[in-house]
């Protein structure tokens, strides 16, 4: 079958780690289901995959088909999102607190191909009202933009939230969510385009990288890591809350403790989402009429442009291929 994959990882140069061609049709294991793939979003975990970079405590087992997100279609027909967080068969409560969890691409095989196999409780019907393109880029980021906002933040409607690095997948999906859930969102970019986009997403203000904010805000959301760390916690009023989930920029930070005390700061770090979250995003998406941001749309089987355009930190929006 047609697959986008990695046969051997470059830290250097991921691109060069890029495969584009076949790959054996995947083994349905009992309790798991094929889905024909027709929609797949683009996630910086993907960049990671192909530098060889993984958070398990176990080597990716190369060659991996990449991809974490999917809508499709199963065998019968029925039309389906996927869930990507894995965790055993009896798992119960909050999957992302499970120690032996993973994604897809990262022990089990990925969504860029023909087909991907997954547990039967990871594909979910896709709901009334949300195209497949729409539903594929609900797995990752935007599932970890719902957590982030609803489960982590403590934001209730009519506050104010700053999203930082306005263009992102997760930060697009932030700037969404919280529009449609009354919160008053400000947002940074490094340019005039991203507050252009930011603006545009629903955003109420907009400020370049860095600037002193008129006031303080409740909630920060950082993505971005080493490069707006500090003016994270700067912009956060008392009682506020800081919430975190990548470092596209770095992960070393450097934190004085002494403001985080005084003015009783909360640091929240957070990855992907639960699925009950999952499902609850999607009720949500549905219900407020949300259309989520698409950055480009390519065939699969033009991959590498999409890929080189996060790596050189072009993306405007979440990337999809389709099949």
């Amino acid at each position: 079958m047609f697959a986008v994959y990695c046969e051997k990882p470059d830290n250097e140069n991921p691109l060069a780690a890029l495969v584009v061609g076949e790959r054996p049709e995947p083994v349905v294991p009992d309790g798991w289901v094929r889905v024909r793939v027709t929609h797949a979003s683009l996630n910086r975990h993907d960049i990671f995959t192909l530098r060889g970079i993984t958070g398990q405590d176990t080597p990716i087992p190369f060659p991996m088909i990449l991809g974490n997100d999917a809508s499709g279609v199963l065998d019968d027909g029925t039309p389906v999102v996927i869930y990507p967080l894995i965790t055993g068969p009896d798992r119960t409560g909050d999957e992302t607190l499970d120690p032996g969890w993973h994604v897809l691409s990262e022990k089990a095989q990925g969504t860029f191909a023909d087909y991907v196999v997954v547990p039967r409780r990871n594909a979910l019907p896709l709901p009334g009202g949300l195209s497949p393109l729409h539903a594929s880029v609900m797995g990752t980021a935007w599932l970890t933009a719902y957590r982030m906002l609803v489960t982590k933040s403590g934001l209730r409607p009519g506050q104010t939230m700053l999203v930082q690095g306005a263009t992102g997948g997760v930060s697009t999906a932030l700037i969404q969510l919280g529009r449609a859930s009354g919160m008053e969102v400000w947002a940074t970019s490094r340019d005039a385009r991203g507050l252009d986009l930011a603006t545009g997403l629903g955003a109420h203000r907009g400020f370049l990288s860095g600037e002193t904010l008129p006031r303080k805000v409740d909630a920060v959301f950082d993505s971005v890591g080493k490069a707006t760390w500090a003016h994270s916690f700067s912009s956060v009023k008392r009682g506020g809350t800081v919430v975190t989930m990548g470092m596209t920029t770095g992960r070393r930070v450097e934190v004085d403790l002494l403001p985080v005390i005084v003015n009783q700061l909360t640091v929240a770090g957070t990855i992907m989402g639960t699925l009950e979250e999952m499902r609850d995003l999607l009720g949500l998406v549905v219900g407020a009429s949300i259309v989520p941001a698409i950055g480009d749309v390519l065939p699969m089987e033009r991959a590498e442009e999409g890929v080189r355009a996060m790596v050189e930190g072009r993306t405007s929006g979440k990337i999809v291929f389709t099949r």
